[in-house]
């Protein structure tokens, strides 16, 4: 399972979850929209809306010919499936 994160710097549910992420040790791509805003339109496709923090956790099935998503949009109102979703990853 790998976990994308969407954020901005300005969004401090973003730094909030930027911060757990790292205390736990939780590995993860992070897209700043700041600095990347050709990846709008990603979040937009994946999650439906342009809102931050996104957190999309990808798994490969079917050898790799199927993805499923799971999406989470905010850190503080999903805090306990992100914690769930990303000891997951971290325990491999």
């Amino acid at each position: 399972m790998k976990l994308t994160l969407y954020t901005r710097p300005t969004c401090s549910d973003c730094q909030q979850a930027k911060k757990y992420l790292k205390e736990e040790s939780i590995p993860y791509t992070e897209i700043d929209l700041s600095n990347q805003p050709d990846k709008e339109g990603e979040l937009r496709a994946v999650t439906g809306t342009g809102i931050v923090p996104a957190f999309v956790f990808s798994k490969q099935l079917f050898f790799g010919i199927k993805v499923k998503r799971d999406v989470y949009i905010g850190f503080e109102r999903n805090e306990a499936a992100v914690r769930k979703l990303s000891q997951a990853i971290k325990s491999g």
